[in-house]
């Protein structure tokens, strides 16, 4: 069976009065089922943090209850159908429940968040994305792979031609999101559904921290850096030595297959990785 080890933080950075970021992740030794969300409030004072923890309440609840009641009776054949439809639901429940928040309090009418999502179960990596926080996923065979696309103005003029990479990471329009959880009556996330055949490792993160690291630096940093989830501290130090110029969260999965003369990096720290979300 593949086994999963789990770290993460979210972090306030050092320009930002308030932690708008919400991170909660949830892995279970005695099953291959875990997942990770993290979000990414806007709405100003209290509204982002706000925004950011509804969703990652509502989101952690459905995966949850998914986990410990349902997903085990499935059949394999069920099984990716069902996933998908739960996260799409928990999203859709997390988006109207910011609506109605924000409806009842003038204060918090403009919040809303980004929201990423990652889910591992056996040998499937299913991810949902909405707005710019981004998947990951790297396995020493074949490097680093962007797994989410940024619901963006930027990501628009790059794919348009009209902006690259490098300028897109310093334009004054990078902060523009073209959706978001909680801003329309629906929304429609980006689900798919990726093999993790071997070992890798599932990396999601706010945009305050790929403000500051290209994919090519991502990738050096998860090449070469062990053990692996340490890698989460040291994206957020070096994202707050550059600027920190806003939150940080980051998250990684390490998904290891079973090798009888291999030692797990995490065994000396065989406990569960369950976290609270945090704000």
């Amino acid at each position: 069976m593949i086994r999963i080890a789990i770290d993460g933080k979210s972090d306030i950075g050092r320009k930002r009065d308030e932690n708008e970021d919400a991170i909660y992740f949830s892995g279970d030794s005695t099953t291959p089922f875990s997942f990770i969300v993290i979000a990414d409030g806007m709405g100003g004072y209290h509204g982002g943090a706000t925004a950011s923890r509804l969703a990652i309440e509502k989101i952690s609840q459905r995966l949850l209850i998914l986990q410990n009641q349902t997903f085990a009776s499935c059949t394999p054949q069920q099984k990716p159908q069902v996933l998908k439809s739960e996260i799409l639901h928990a999203i859709n429940d997390a988006n109207q429940t910011i609506l109605d928040c924000k409806s009842g309090d003038n204060r918090l009418r403009q919040m809303g968040t980004t929201v990423v999502v990652a889910v591992i179960w056996e040998h499937s990596l299913v991810t949902a994305h909405v707005g710019d926080s981004r998947a990951y996923l790297w396995n020493r065979d074949y490097g680093l792979k962007q797994l989410t696309r940024d619901h963006s103005v930027v990501q628009n003029m790059i794919d348009s031609g009209a902006l690259s990479e490098s300028d897109a990471r310093t334009s004054k329009v990078r902060n523009q999101l073209t959706k978001a959880v909680g801003v329309q009556a629906s929304v429609e996330p980006v689900i798919s559904e990726f093999d993790i055949a071997g070992d890798n490792l599932v990396l999601l993160c706010s945009d305050g921290m790929t403000e500051y690291f290209s994919n090519e630096d991502i990738e050096y940093v998860l090449s070469t850096h062990r053990p692996a989830l340490e890698c989460c501290y040291m994206f957020i130090d070096e994202s707050n030595k550059m600027g920190g110029k806003d939150n940080i969260s980051v998250a990684i999965a390490e998904c290891l297959q079973p090798h009888e003369d291999m030692q797990h990096p995490a065994d000396n720290n065989d406990e569960d990785k369950t976290v609270p979300y945090s704000v």
